[in-house]
């Protein structure tokens, strides 16, 4: 038995090995302690049930674990537990019939060796596996079951039945035959000495963690115990007793979340981010719509230079900075003409449909800044006039310069693709018009 449940946990730990696969997340607990409290199956090994017919369940008994464990680095972790639970046997046979049971309790201290340690296994491995090693201490106190419910002692016979009297008692005859119920309520002693009720103890175990979640794991695991004691089944044959704890267990890892995905971010004061003030005007950048405002500026509540008569120039910049509510103005702020406007209006829409169809023809970025000079020199012989960027556009003018670049169009199509731009698919269209309008 003890064997075969070894051999099931080294499967598993060859699992792990070779299914190096990763957690759905990439966070990991800090490496603050976990608990992890458990259920398993005690197989004692000692001086009974040795050449005879019993079962091999007949010697399990249950048990349940209590662990705490800090792990110390990427490889190793120190581990402090509790067992408590039964060790059982039975021997049945012409020359003997002995059987014991009794209660445990052993505390452990162990080093812990990791696998996913960055080395064999990644961290964030969905498998785990490890290897123990450690000193405990041991309490028993073996108990046997001698006689039944109404105190009739046990007397086994060569025929395999239990009967109240001896076999070779002279009134055989009378006997009773009776049944074993199991309960062990004779504590067990050596007549001659008076041995210890408890003993040290080395843990050997391994195992395997299956990770469920960053701070949910689940441990399949083997501990074998080496006792410093003969006398855990009331026999003494100078062979030491051992068992076995084969458990399953579910564990908590304590802490808060961290993310080892980006380590280019670790080094960064996030807190320090949030409360940053770019350009000075008072309001955080997080919270600030103009973040590029000249030092001095008068802003609003949002961040974005003062703007009296809402003619999208800001005051710093206008030249009347009481303009009509609706009126067209030019880059200073300053009201158009309805003449003005006719003239202008003319002069682009010649210019704009000669240079979309040259667009068309020769759709290249090298075309796009021959436009973009051009449109410069022009609006440099107009006095620099240029036409006022709507609002909806607006946010493609990255420099706050009042002209539409050929750098900032494939800048508004670049985040468009990459899905950080507002600019939908007609604006990004209205866009292109208006570079060839300016």
């Amino acid at each position: 038995m003890t064997k075969y449940l070894f051999a099931l946990v080294f499967q598993c730990v060859l699992i792990g090995a070779i299914n190096s696969q990763e957690i759905t997340t990439p966070e990991k607990a800090k490496q603050l302690p976990s608990a992890a409290l458990g259920v398993g199956i005690l197989t004692f090994d000692g001086d009974l049930g040795n050449g005879i017919k019993l079962s091999k369940f007949s010697k399990m008994r249950s048990g349940m674990n209590l662990t705490v464990e800090e792990r110390i680095g990427k490889y190793l972790g120190v581990s402090l537990s509790g067992l408590y639970g039964k060790l059982s046997d039975n021997e049945s046979s012409q020359s003997s019939n002995l059987n014991f049971e009794s209660k445990i309790i052993q505390a452990d201290l162990c080093v812990v060796a990791h696998f996913d340690n960055d080395y064999l296994l990644k961290r964030n491995s969905i498998m785990a596996p490890y290897v123990l090693a450690g000193i405990g201490f041991l309490k028993f106190d073996p108990h046997g079951d001698l006689t039944d419910a109404q105190g009739r002692p046990y007397h086994y016979w060569r025929d395999g039945s239990i009967r109240d009297i001896d076999e070779s008692a002279p009134n055989y005859f009378q006997s009773v035959e009776l049944k074993r119920d199991y309960t062990y309520e004779t504590q067990l002693k050596d007549s001659l000495i008076n041995y210890k009720r408890s003993s040290l103890s080395f843990p050997l175990g391994l195992g395997v963690k299956l990770k469920l979640a960053y701070n949910i794991d689940v441990n399949l695991g083997a501990t074998y115990y080496v006792t410093m004691t003969d006398w855990i089944d009331n026999v003494k044959t100078g062979r030491n007793d051992k068992y076995l704890f084969t458990h399953f267990a579910l564990q908590y890892n304590f802490g808060k979340m961290e993310d080892d995905s980006r380590p280019q971010y670790k080094a960064v004061d996030f807190s320090a981010l949030d409360k940053m003030d770019t350009d000075g005007d008072g309001i955080k950048d997080k919270d600030d719509r103009c973040p590029g405002t000249p030092k001095g500026v008068k802003t609003d509540p949002f961040g974005c230079p003062w703007d009296s008569d809402e003619d999208g120039v800001p005051n710093f910049k206008d030249r009347d900075p009481y303009t009509a509510p609706g009126a067209v103005v030019d880059e200073f702020g300053s009201a158009l003409s309805d003449s003005t406007l006719a003239a202008r209006q003319m002069q682009f829409d010649s210019v704009a449909t000669e240079r979309s169809k040259l667009l068309y023809d020769n759709p290249t970025l090298a075309y796009l800044y021959e436009v973009e000079n051009k449109t410069k020199q022009e609006n440099k012989n107009n006095s620099g006039a240029l036409s006022k960027i709507p609002g909806t556009l607006k946010p493609a003018d990255k420099n706050n310069d009042g002209f539409i670049s050929t750098d900032e169009i494939t800048g508004a199509i670049d985040s468009f693709f990459d899905g950080d731009s507002s600019f939908t698919v007609e604006k990004l269209n209205d866009l292109i018009d208006f570079f060839f309008e300016q």
